[in-house]
């Protein structure tokens, strides 16, 4: 074994000043660097300070058989009679008299409480919000109820017998929504000023601090089409926490130094954003064009959903009461969803709280106009240089596919987790997908590739499915090519049993696991009954996957880039999105388009 101890180098140092001539030698500083402990130093007369030595001494280490170190170490004759050190409480040296550990323990006791705070004291009686503890075949499976408020108001929520529920509001409300000149980027906004001040909470810190209080966290979040807010919390105290989640929803201030700070998260969070979310954005936004060419209103779906920064000096405090007015407090357009929380409860707590939401007319917006108009596949281009810290070129390509009433949904998801795909570095493992598609024929073969993953995006009219990757900037046009022919693949050949058996097993998977999670759970009740008006459970929704044929996934590559027999022209456009620093190798999306006809 090698052992460097102090002492140790204070041999080796006295050794290295004999060698260079004595105390004037080089190595005389590395002597210099001892100095005896001050007296008022806690430990005994043989310890000693040690000052870093200069970087030009060389480390100094003793090597001893262990022996030699067992034996080092061994107690002497003498140590019968050493004093026994006051702080060894523990009694190391073992040299402690019956007496003085006596003595020790009383000075313990004195100090050390053992008796709990009658707060945290057993109760003799289990409480009553706390579930009988009955065996497994005692309970029944957990289904998802739905009923429905006087008002219009649905209410659903599933049990997980455990002690955290999850309840929250979803509504059909989003970016869609928005007006180009009025109020776009507003419903960013009222993300951002979720769980602030209310009438009940004057300041959002005590919201906070109300909820650190109970032991629950607020989640609030937003899409092109819906809002949520959600409560995570003990289940004793559900209660509490749908009076805030009311609070949150029906009576916020919304002050205009609020907005101001959210206006000021905005810009922090434009600074900030991922190239990938950019691309994300520019996709969309070229996907859902304008119709008119003059410069029209935008398609709902082609409507950023992060807040420009350009539009920002718009929005005020009145801009966002009018929309969440408009589109938000719709009592057929809510759903009050639950997690781990009985339904009759839930229901009562709705009815407390969210049964004097007035009535509203869910298809009429606020000019008197549909409130949603459905948007159409354009196809087209987006393109952003943008300076990036790993200075990768970001490309993605899509093309349309069905939406969320579509009867290739289903199908579609598959075709996703067949592509797969993600990073060129992986750990490895079960479910990382690392057999997909994407992984063995593209981040596996050419050694350029960062990452190229398959995406899907879905509404309720209409769909995306395409695939992204990254590359340095020399390769944009490698890249973009590659991905061009993986698309091309799937409408003309066949994919192989293997590769199909496999995906459907890994989105069988990846539903129920993520399924397990409370919070999942919760969100996945509420989209589906705001979307079909039901919801359809896990085996179900298995038994879909497990019916996925080649046929159909061929058939939906062939409909998304070469149209249908009856459809005129050279077939849809593709959508190509690129970010970069350097994106001049990206071809247009006119030469791209070429490619496919």
């Amino acid at each position: 074994s090698a052992v460097a101890s102090p002492a140790a180098a204070t041999a080796a140092t006295s050794g290295a000043l004999s060698a260079n001539g004595g105390p004037g030698g080089a190595r005389s500083e590395g002597r210099r660097r001892w100095q005896s402990a001050s007296p008022s130093s806690p430990h005994d007369e043989t310890s000693f300070e040690y000052l870093y030595p200069t970087r030009t001494e060389m480390p100094v280490i003793s090597r001893t058989l262990a022996s030699e170190a067992a034996a080092a170490v061994a107690p002497d004759s003498t140590d019968a009679a050493k004093k026994p050190r006051l702080d060894d409480r523990f009694d190391d040296s073992g040299s402690m008299s019956e007496a003085d550990r006596s003595r020790f323990l009383e000075v313990e006791r004195a100090q050390i409480g053992t008796s709990l705070d009658p707060v945290m004291r057993v109760a003799p009686k289990v409480p009553s919000f706390i579930p009988p503890n009955v065996p497994v075949s005692a309970l029944s499976v957990p289904t998802t109820e739905i009923s429905t408020l006087p008002n219009g108001v649905r209410v659903a929520s599933q049990e997980t017998y455990g002690q955290v529920c999850t309840v929250g509001v979803l509504a059909n409300a989003g970016s869609r929504y928005e007006t180009d000149g009025v109020n776009v980027g507003v419903n960013h906004l009222t993300e951002l000023l979720a769980f602030r001040s209310t009438a009940e909470f004057p300041t959002g810190a005590e919201i906070a601090e109300r909820m650190d209080e109970m032991g629950g966290a607020t989640f609030a979040s937003s899409s092109r089409e819906q809002m949520l807010y959600c409560v995570d919390i003990l289940r004793p105290n559900a209660d509490a926490a749908m009076d805030i989640l009311a609070e949150t929803v029906l009576r916020p201030r919304i002050e205009e130094w609020e907005v101001e700070d959210a206006k000021k998260v905005v810009e922090f969070q434009t600074m900030d954003m991922m190239p990938e979310v950019r691309m994300g954005e520019g996709l969309q936004v070229a996907a859902y064009g304008k119709l008119d060419e003059s410069g029209g209103e935008s398609q709902q779906l082609g409507k950023p959903h992060f807040c420009p920064l350009e539009e920002l000096s718009k929005m005020s405090a009145q801009t966002v009461r009018d929309f969440r007015s408009s589109h938000l407090l719709i009592p057929s357009e809510m759903v009050i969803c639950g997690a781990g929380i009985s339904h009759s409860e839930l229901v009562d707590l709705a009815t407390q709280h969210f049964s004097d939401v007035s009535e509203g007319n869910p298809n009429e917006a606020p000019d008197g106009g549909a409130r949603t108009v459905d948007s159409k596949y354009t196809g087209g281009e987006y393109r952003m240089e943008v300076k990036t810290l790993d200075e990768f070129t970001r490309v993605a390509m899509a093309f349309e596919v069905g939406g969320w009433h579509s009867s290739d949904l289903v199908p579609t998801c598959v075709l996703q987790t067949l592509l797969g795909g993600g990073s060129s570095f992986s750990a490895g493992g079960p479910g990382k997908g690392m057999y997909s598609r994407l992984y063995r024929e593209v981040l596996n073969r050419y050694h350029w590739a960062e990452s190229s993953e398959a995406f899907t995006s879905f509404h309720a009219e209409s769909g995306l499915l395409g695939i992204s990757g990254s590359c340095p900037p020399q390769k944009g046009r490698d890249m973009t090519r590659v991905i061009a022919e993986h698309l091309h693949k799937l409408a003309t050949t066949p994919v192989a049993d293997e590769e199909l058996e496999r995906a459907r097993n890994m989105l069988k998977c990846n539903v129920l696991t993520q399924l397990e999670s409370r919070l999942v759970l919760f969100e996945d009740i509420g989209r589906q009954i705001l979307t079909y008006g039901k919801r359809e459970d896990a085996e179900t929704m298995c038994a879909r996957i497990e019916g996925v044929t080649k046929e159909q996934i061929r058939d939906i590559a062939r409909r998304a880039l070469y149209g249908t027999y009856d459809d005129e022209g050279p077939g849809p456009l593709p959508t190509l999105s690129t970010v970069g620093d350097d994106i001049s190798q990206v071809p247009s999306g006119e030469e791209v388009a070429s490619w496919f006809r």
